[in-house]
């Protein structure tokens, strides 16, 4: 789980200024790899979701993209470096050090 403030959450979401209203969250799904990503998005696209944010590097060193689903909730489809994504899809994450 990551908190963020709604501006951040918006900007990220590659909506900057967008009005956020309480309890505003992003549905997230880690994949494997960024073809996993790509594969996600692309198929949400298809079934109806719309485009915020195509999947691209991002600062924290992974790879992420937005959409929202025809009912507004908004997703991101997630790849992380430094996670492993296990077979059953659960993470393994590592103990900082």
């Amino acid at each position: 789980m990551g908190l963020f403030g709604k501006e951040p959450l918006a900007k990220d979401q590659g909506r900057p200024g967008a009005a956020l209203g309480t309890g505003a969250i992003t549905l997230a799904q880690n994949f494997q790899d960024r073809e996993g990503v790509d594969l996600a998005f692309q198929a949400a696209l298809d079934a109806g979701a719309s485009k915020l944010k195509q999947p691209e590097e991002v600062f924290w060193g992974g790879y992420s993209g937005y959409f929202a689903d025809p009912d507004g909730h908004v997703w991101e489809l997630a790849h992380n470096p430094f996670w492993t994504v296990n077979d059953d899809g659960t993470l393994t994450i590592p103990d900082p050090e």
